[in-house]
């Protein structure tokens, strides 16, 4: 089940919540976090309805904190080029996928 969930995750949302693998918790929070990471982040009035309905609002700015630490230091990584320490110069470039 852990791997369908986590296919589920990196696919359509849409379709994840029709499919029944992933729960609405799990689908709004992943939704916030397409959200935040996007070139301009905005909040709809009917998406934080859809966050309220899942979370309580010390909940939504916990999620959203640790999304957007998350996030900031995943951009930190990748505007210096750091590498993970067990990368060496043959494996494949981890920032660049399919290389």
């Amino acid at each position: 089940m852990h791997d369908q969930m986590v296919q589920a995750a990196l696919g359509d949302l849409d379709l994840a919540l029709d499919s029944g693998v992933l729960d609405g918790p799990t689908v709004s929070a992943l939704r916030l976090a397409d959200v935040l990471t996007s070139e301009r982040p905005a909040v709809t009035d009917e998406f934080q309805g859809e966050l309220r309905q899942h979370y309580s609002d010390e909940q939504i700015l916990e999620l959203g904190t640790a999304l957007s630490i998350a996030s900031g230091w995943q951009k930190f990584i990748e505007a210096f080029g750091i590498r993970p320490d067990s990368w060496s110069p043959d494996d494949p470039d981890p920032s660049r996928p399919g290389s």
